[in-house]
């Protein structure tokens, strides 16, 4: 039982708080057994278990090791298949020198695209898009403030000269206005993109 276990673990060097994390490493390593009977727990390991614990374990790893003979047999075989109509020769090399001329060129037209990438249509239709969601948004905010000065001006009529001097402390200027959207055409960029090219 657990209780003498305690009792004989300071006998063979084993502190008494460790001998239950001890015990359960060993049951957990299948070289002690452990069985509840009535309300105790009894541990016990014979020479025989710790025999069979050792040949299962040979056996598992005897299996590993024919498996990984077998994998690296087949791993063999799909390599010398592989090989096969790859074996060095003039043609093979002119092949891969090709390939990598064709490799560099593709390269090189990639790096070209990217210079383009600005005359892009779709690019500058998103950033049409994106200008125009913008320019809604600092008019929706000029109608605020224009919203707020007619508040304050029906509310503090007295204060008119006082109101303007704090308008031109926070940045508004006397010009204030809506914001105009010129419209750019499409076409400008396709003409960019056509006379940048060769």
């Amino acid at each position: 039982m657990l209780k003498e276990l305690e009792k004989l673990g300071p006998k063979k060097g084993v502190i008494t708080q460790s001998v239950k994390d001890v015990v359960q490493s060993l049951v957990d390593d299948d070289l002690v057994l452990k069985d509840k009977i009535g309300t105790s727990v009894y541990f016990w390991s014979l020479p025989s278990c710790a025999g069979n614990q050792l040949r299962n374990v040979y056996r598992k790893l005897e299996s590993d090791l024919q498996s990984s003979k077998k994998r690296h047999t087949e791993l063999v075989e799909q390599c010398n298949a592989l090989k096969k109509g790859r074996e060095e020769s003039d043609e093979r090399e002119e092949a891969l020198e090709e390939l990598k001329a064709v490799e560099l060129k593709h390269i090189e037209l990639k790096d070209e695209m990217g210079q383009y990438a600005d005359n892009d249509p779709a690019a500058f239709e998103a950033m049409k898009n994106a200008i125009e969601v913008a320019h809604a948004a600092a008019n929706r905010w000029t109608d605020n403030i224009f919203t707020l000065q007619q508040w304050c001006s029906n509310n503090f009529p007295q204060a008119k000269e006082e109101l303007e001097q704090m308008y031109k402390d926070v940045g508004i200027p006397e010009d204030f206005d809506y914001l105009e959207l010129s419209p750019v055409p499409l076409s400008s960029v396709g003409d960019q993109t056509v006379e940048g090219c060769p």
